[in-house]
């Protein structure tokens, strides 16, 4: 068992630096491909369903298990490295910017429960839990589609983890080759705040959802660079590993509480992955060192290398495991699904954004449109093509927004919740409860518009 432990992870990492050399010389990011899905298709090729059977059957039963794993690291190092943000004067963008994004989300599914109702189980006869696929994928990415694939599994959506993550894929892609058209589009029409010239300086590529969101939260004054001790190392990884123990323990109390209820709220937490409760970890170990004045222990660097290794391994090793048969014959809902969020978020930015969001409501529009589609990392590849000088104020109120609204969706409780509200309550009632949350997101956006006109 050991050896097929070695074995695999020796593999995983040969097969993400391999994506990594191949991504970089093709130049994979300037179309917003990530390395790491470059080394996912390549794990497919040798995986035993794939044309060059090479990888053992057991290093992919191996694979499988990892992303809950790796992306309960992610959480846990997301807010170490970076001084908690101090919300401020910041009301008024940060309310409608949380507005927006709740719009989005609950908007995916409603769309996607009512492409589900209305046409994908008369014509196919799907599983209502495909409802919560657009979600899940699109807002969560790669990371939490795999994560939540087990419970899928559980409540009747065959292949749930593999139809995720050929979601995650679709936004992935979306999301920057269609915002890139939008920015286009938005430069030709005066939509941006700053007229920017042509920058002479490549887009940052798509690392992934850990990095984003850390590059994402205000900055320190000077950079920090990656120091090269091994005590420097051990001691982030210990600091990581600490929010993660919290965040595990914080679960085990919530499951030993749970025995003694019943019905829907023991079902809910039965269900909750450690991964959000590893950002609440995270949020207390940070809390604790700026209390204690010991923050240079957290190295920004590192912590957010340590986060961008685990989802670039997470995202190689999920893609590698993806059951291509069953995407074959998924196509159609999977087809349907993707174009319904697709128009949803574009919707959302391009008639909602301008009359909800501060007066450079493209920059952050646009920005959330990356977050909501692919990943935060697509958001602030779009924002450095609208706003290549970084004048624009659309990254403090997007920080703290994350900060508020991770725990709950894209992959937080939300996310958990939802398959099983689906199972519970039947899709028309979801459905029902959907719209009336989403109607009243948008109310309160414009109201909050109106008034700040």
């Amino acid at each position: 068992m050991i050896h097929t432990f070695a074995l695999a992870l020796l593999l995983l990492i040969a097969l993400l630096a391999v994506g990594t050399v191949l991504g970089r010389g093709l130049g994979s990011h300037r179309w917003g491909i990530p390395e790491a899905l470059l080394a996912g298709s390549l794990g497919l090729l040798v995986a035993p369903s794939g044309p060059w059977p090479l990888i053992p059957q057991a290093v992919i039963d191996l694979w499988d298990q990892l992303p809950l794993i790796l992306l309960t690291m992610v959480f846990g190092s997301l807010l170490l490295g970076k001084p908690l943000p101090q919300p401020g004067g910041l009301w008024r963008p940060l309310s409608a910017q949380v507005l927006l994004a709740l719009t989005l989300a609950f908007g995916q599914y409603l769309v996607a429960a009512l492409a589900v109702l209305l046409l994908l189980q008369p014509w196919l006869g799907v599983s209502p839990v495909m409802a919560c696929l657009i979600e899940v994928a699109y807002e969560g990415g790669h990371g939490s589609a795999a994560a939540m694939g087990p419970t899928y599994e559980r409540l009747g959506l065959v292949g749930g983890e593999a139809l995720g993550l050929a979601m995650a894929t679709v936004g992935l892609l979306a999301s920057t080759l269609v915002g890139g058209l939008v920015v286009v589009v938005a430069r030709s029409r005066g939509w941006l705040t700053v007229f920017p010239a042509i920058a002479t300086e490549e887009p940052p590529g798509i690392a992934d959802e850990t990095e984003a969101a850390q590059a994402a939260a205000p900055a320190t004054a000077a950079a920090d660079p990656v120091p090269g001790g091994l005590a420097a190392w051990s001691v982030n990884l210990a600091l990581a590993g600490i929010a993660v123990a919290i965040g595990w323990l914080a679960l085990e109390g919530l499951q030993a509480w749970a025995q003694g209820t019943d019905g829907v709220l023991r079902s809910v937490i039965d269900a909750l992955p450690v991964f959000p409760l590893a950002l609440v970890g995270s949020l207390l170990v940070r809390l604790v060192l700026e209390r204690s004045g010991k923050t240079a222990l957290a190295s920004a660097a590192i912590q957010s290398r340590i986060g961008t290794l685990c989802a670039d391994l997470l995202i190689t090793a999920a893609t590698a495991c993806l059951d291509l048969s069953l995407l074959a014959h998924n196509w159609r809902p999977l087809t349907v699904l993707a174009l319904v969020g697709l128009v949803w978020n574009l919707a959302v930015i391009l008639l909602l954004a301008p009359r909800i969001l501060p007066p450079d409501w493209f920059e952050r529009g646009i920005l959330e449109f990356g977050q909501a589609t692919g990943v935060a990392a697509s958001g602030l590849l779009l924002l450095r093509m609208a706003d290549p000088d970084d004048r624009s104020e659309a990254l403090p109120a997007f920080s703290i927004k994350q900060l508020l609204l991770q725990p709950l969706l894209a992959g937080g409780v939300i996310t958990v919740v939802a398959p099983l509200a689906v199972a519970g309550w039947g899709l028309p009632l979801w459905t029902g409860v959907c719209l009336g949350l989403v109607v009243l997101w948008i109310g309160l956006g414009l109201w909050l518009g109106r008034r700040a006109a």
